[in-house]
């Protein structure tokens, strides 16, 4: 069993968080979860009301903690994880561990896995991106953390949002060396199966 640190931002894309918590602690790694208040404010809009939210959490994590609570195991890098991911990371975030800034549990969680090699991984899911945005993404990246946008592919011609959120998951999975079978995988241009997107959207013209 492995340790991992999710950190949900307030960024749209909760439910990348969230499902990724879920398949993680469904495989038997313990998960710490730390919620941002923008994050609660963001999910009641697009996903769940704070206290759905918090039910679900408790039920589908090891524990659960505020962004501001340092006195929680995990604000020292002597409390050993085995990676940190930032799903969904708002560009605030972002700027704020690519320049060491420890305002928050989130922040000071990533920069424990950076200073430890560690794997850290920042979803981010905003658009478009400043040259400054960039930057920062590339100071995460020389320090050694992975930078993953939040760019589902449609080669796997999904059928679904969920399919679009697990494609997602898998790749990180994949980063932090958990096998998993939650998206469909590259295989050449020979797949015939399933329905594309394009069949669905443009049904009614291309007929």
């Amino acid at each position: 069993m492995s340790r991992f640190v999710v950190g949900i931002t307030g960024s749209s894309g909760i439910i990348y968080g969230l499902r990724l918590v879920e398949v993680l602690s469904s495989f038997g790694h313990e998960v710490h979860v730390i919620l941002s208040e923008e994050a609660k404010l963001v999910s009641a809009d697009e996903c769940l009301s704070e206290d759905k939210l918090m039910n679900l959490l408790k039920k589908i994590s090891s524990y659960v903690y505020s962004e501001h609570d340092f006195t929680a195991p995990i604000a020292s890098s002597s409390y050993l994880v085995d990676g940190t991911i930032v799903i969904p990371c708002t560009l605030k975030t972002l700027g704020e561990i690519a320049n060491s800034i420890q305002s928050t549990l989130i922040t000071r969680a990533a920069l424990n896995s950076l200073r430890l090699r560690r794997p850290l991984i920042v979803v981010v899911r905003e658009t478009p991106l400043s040259t400054l945005d960039i930057v920062n993404m590339l100071k995460i990246s020389l320090s050694g953390g992975v930078v993953m946008p939040a760019s589902p592919a449609f080669y796997s011609k999904p059928q679904s949002i969920q399919d679009l959120v697990d494609f997602i998951v898998g790749k990180i999975l994949d980063v932090l060396g958990v096998e998993n079978n939650l998206y469909k995988r590259w295989e050449g241009l020979k797949s015939t199966q399933g329905t594309s997107l394009c069949d669905r959207f443009y049904e009614s013209i291309s007929s």
